[in-house]
């Protein structure tokens, strides 16, 4: 997903994003108070990478295993390129899916799928084949989550540099 609408993130947001890695709950004013900037500074910039969706919604931040999911799942699916859009609005529809990317490859699709066990697997599966224009799956299972996603690395190397570049 590409951050509409919005500029590259600099180094005082990177600050702000690695602030509130540190301690979620943090205010706006506590959050000023650390990073040495005004209150309202830190509010408009927390509003704005809302507003652009560079900051995204806290669910993302839930491990599917806390909802008995415990279980992931990636599927290649090969789809036919006229149905897009109902496949598309039928992959959407199924809360399991959480997260799709359209892919280079074999695959035209590659879904990330959270389920209880594998029957619960098989079952999504059938439903995902069930979808208008899903042609194909291949399915592998996760079998342990060697590095969950990170950005504070590259948030880190977004303030070095501009650190460096303003000296």
């Amino acid at each position: 997903m590409t951050i509409a609408n919005s500029r590259t993130l600099d180094s005082l947001d990177g600050r702000i994003i690695l602030a509130l890695d540190k301690d979620p709950e943090a205010s706006a004013l506590a959050l000023s108070r650390t990073l040495g900037v005004a209150r309202n500074t830190v509010h408009a910039r927390l509003a704005r990478l809302e507003r652009s969706g560079a900051l995204r919604s806290f669910s993302r931040r839930l491990d599917p295993a806390a909802l008995g999911y415990e279980l992931m799942a990636f599927l290649s699916l090969e789809i036919s390129q006229t149905r897009f859009g109902s496949v598309e609005s039928g992959l959407a529809a199924i809360p399991e899916v959480i997260e799709v990317h359209a892919t280079t490859g074999d695959a035209d699709l590659m879904a990330k799928v959270v389920a209880r066990g594998t029957a619960d697997l098989y079952r999504i599966t059938n439903q995902i084949l069930e979808i208008d224009g899903i042609q194909r799956t291949s399915t592998a299972i996760s079998v342990m989550e060697l590095m969950p996603p990170r950005y504070d690395g590259l948030i880190s190397r977004l303030s070095e540099q501009e650190s460096r570049t303003s000296d």
